[in-house]
């Protein structure tokens, strides 16, 4: 085929592309292939044309056979995608690599490669392909959005808020860099966006954004110490995002009913497992100072942050053979008992290696909910240690009611509704307790107004149950200058204070019906957690 025929075609896969004619696209690249077999773009559009069909799992061979014959920038950047969308972070990671040195000319390739570094947690290296990408199009939302969240994650807070401000110039209704913007630093009565937030919420149309600038005005209102108006917008949000979910407390309680039936019997997961001792899990109830104790540990030398990894959900589903999309469901939890501890343990350093940086003695896993898994820490890398952090009962509720989470995961779907929260707080009450109860000593519950009170007393605590020697350092962890992808990025950058403590209080009418139903519950409201 000669070089203007096999163009020619190629323009014409791309165009359908374009247009979401993936039929169109998969016939022409199937002929381009077929025809120049040595020319790697038939190959690549055929793997796109899969990819955009969903069949990603069959898009990954036929990119990385356009990449065998000739590594191209933008192959590399797309085969690097697809590849963390099959959760292999370690292969994607160096396909993005490679493609960032062959120095991608097009701005898509180096926003691509920016996003899978980001997923990967390494939220610096993000930075570089983002800029480029914005330098080629800086109209482009999107692009400039990547930058600006990853400039935030870096504490460049004035870089984020350019960014973001850009966005919102070109975009006045963009809800997304609206709340992100809302979210980088506490707002006063002498620098807030509420009338701009009031006005694009007048002209919003879309839930997604109305979701958004309604959650950006709750925020911005508690920050100035507005009750009323805070919670207004914070239910109206929260109400229109459960009907939208049609969440309903029953899924997320028959998680807990087949962990405590596979755990109660002492004996689940019978052999030795893994022995490495590197990873420190953070665990608890989301918002309640995960990130605080993470970034304590992660200013120690010894220690590096990895971030909230799915390593150890991921490596459970991956063992357990389990057929549901869920990565957590009852089935896949009932499965994992006949698992081997050491199979666990292995495939999860595995995954998580990939996250480490190399030479760090001990690494922090901070995903909050891997509560559900400490029992399957416990087995699978018994000399690993694990962090659970208890907040007073009602600011959990009320924290984690505040925070809008990532929409597209199901983790947190309980969250948009009080009651709700309670429920699933509970549950995870009744869960600690029987893992205290099978594995006594494995976890130090570290209560959050304890470490606020006694800061270095509560730190010295937590070093000692980690096998850390003390060092000064962890005293500043505001100092420390790596990523922080979390709400809390903002506040961990502070000195320790205790502005959070007793959040709830100022909505106590409308929280006084889950303080009644923990009392009822045994579940104390009105003291800091004992330890």
């Amino acid at each position: 085929m000669s070089a203007n025929a096999a163009q020619d075609l190629e323009v014409k896969a791309r165009a359908a592309l374009a247009v979401g004619d993936v039929t169109e696209a998969a016939r022409v690249a199937a002929i381009l292939a077929q025809q120049s077999p040595d020319d790697p773009q038939g190959w690549f559009l055929l793997g796109m044309a899969e990819a955009e069909a969903g069949q990603i799992a069959r898009a990954v061979p036929l990119v990385e056979t356009a990449v065998s014959r000739g590594p191209l920038a933008e192959h590399l950047a797309q085969l690097a995608r697809l590849l963390i969308l099959l959760r292999r972070d370690g292969e994607a990671a160096d396909a993005a690599r490679r493609a960032w040195a062959l120095m991608p000319s097009d701005a898509l390739s180096l926003d691509t490669i920016g996003c899978v570094q980001a997923r990967i947690g390494d939220h610096e290296a993000s930075i570089g392909p983002f800029s480029a990408a914005v330098a080629i199009e800086p109209d482009n939302p999107e692009f400039r959005f990547n930058l600006a969240a990853a400039s935030g994650f870096m504490g460049r807070v004035a870089d984020a808020r350019d960014h973001y401000e850009a966005i919102i110039a070109h975009e006045p209704g963009n809800g997304r860099a609206h709340y992100a913007l809302s979210i980088l630093s506490r707002q006063t009565h002498e620098c807030n966006h509420v009338d701009r937030l009031e006005a694009a919420l007048r002209n919003a149309r879309e839930p997604a954004d109305r979701l958004r600038l309604h959650s950006a005005l709750a925020k911005e209102h508690e920050d100035l110490g507005q009750a009323a108006p805070t919670f207004h917008h914070l239910s109206t949000a929260k109400a229109g995002r459960k009907q939208e979910l049609n969440y309903k407390f029953d899924s997320d309680a028959a998680i807990f009913d087949a962990i405590e039936a596979m755990f109660d019997d002492a004996g689940s997961l019978r052999g030795a497992g893994c022995a490495d001792d590197a990873p420190i899990f953070i665990i608890g109830m989301p918002r309640t100072g995960t990130t605080l104790v993470d970034r304590i540990l992660s200013s120690h030398p010894d220690v590096v942050s990895a971030g909230e990894l799915q390593a150890m959900p991921l490596a459970v589903k991956q063992l357990a053979a389990t057929r549901s999309r869920q990565v957590i469901d009852p089935e896949t939890v009932l499965a994992s008992a006949s698992l081997d501890p050491r199979a666990i343990g292995e495939a999860y350093m595995k995954r998580a290696g990939h996250h480490r940086l190399t030479g760090s003695l001990h690494f922090t896993d901070k995903l909050p909910t891997n509560f559900l898994y400490a029992g399957h820490i416990a087995r699978a890398l018994p000399n690993a240690r694990i962090v659970c952090l208890r907040r007073n009962p009602m600011d959990t509720v009320w924290s984690n009611y505040k925070n809008l989470f990532a929409t597209g995961s199901a983790y947190y779907a309980y969250s948009n509704d009080l009651a709700d929260i309670a429920l699933y707080y509970a549950r995870f009450d009744r869960l600690m307790a029987l893992w205290q109860r099978l594995f006594p000593n494995t976890i130090l519950q570290l209560g959050y107004e304890s470490l606020v009170a006694n800061q270095e007393e509560e730190t010295r605590r937590l070093l000692a149950h980690c096998n850390l020697e003390w060092n000064d350092a962890c005293m500043s962890f505001h100092q420390n200058n790596a990523a922080v992808a979390t709400p809390s990025a903002a506040q961990v950058r502070r000195p320790m204070n205790g502005d959070g403590v007793g959040r709830w209080k100022a909505h106590n009418d409308a929280l006084e019906p889950v303080r009644a139903w923990f009392e009822a519950q045994g579940i104390l409201t009105e003291v800091p957690l004992s330890q």
